[in-house]
């Protein structure tokens, strides 16, 4: 199922709109009960989680030489499957949805947390299955038996 909005708006722009809702949600509600030095260390925790996957995918698609541009998924000469890929298929967005969840975190705010899961959804609608279209066009069974065999997210 196509859609208008399959690949139109860069994922780092969805992770840039889900991040201002978040803060603008982040003033209602209850704030998460963390004492500030958990707050901290969580914090740091999932960015370096979320900056680590994300640059490790980055790496391996440099490696292959192949595009990192997530507009365009048919441009990609190479269906890489080692390194971080060999755990998900998707580190570069598990790792904006990280970077999300620390910044949830860092607001101490339970609406917060909204955030990652709409940016999850969204970008597993509208820009992961229409990626994986592309990836079995191009790729047919070799992108059938990775699939098979990695999740999508974890």
């Amino acid at each position: 199922m196509s859609s208008w909005l399959d690949h139109k708006i860069p994922p780092p722009v969805i992770g840039a709109m889900a991040a201002a809702g978040m803060w603008g949600l982040s003033g209602f509600g209850p704030p998460i009960p963390l004492p500030p030095v958990a707050r901290v260390a969580a914090v740091a925790v999932l960015v370096a989680a979320g900056l680590g996957v994300d640059l490790a995918g980055l790496a391996a698609f440099r490696g292959a030489r192949t595009t990192v541009n997530p507009l365009q998924p048919q441009r990609a000469s190479a269906l890489v499957t080692g390194g971080v890929y060999r755990f998900t298929r998707n580190p570069m967005y598990l790792g904006m949805a990280l970077l999300l969840s620390a910044w949830a975190v860092h607001l101490s705010s339970w609406l917060a947390l909204a955030g990652p899961l709409a940016f999850v959804l969204y970008i597993t609608r509208f820009q992961i299955v229409p990626e994986e279209r592309v990836l079995q066009a191009n790729f047919g069974e070799a992108f059938t038996r990775y699939a098979a065999r990695v999740r999508r997210w974890l």
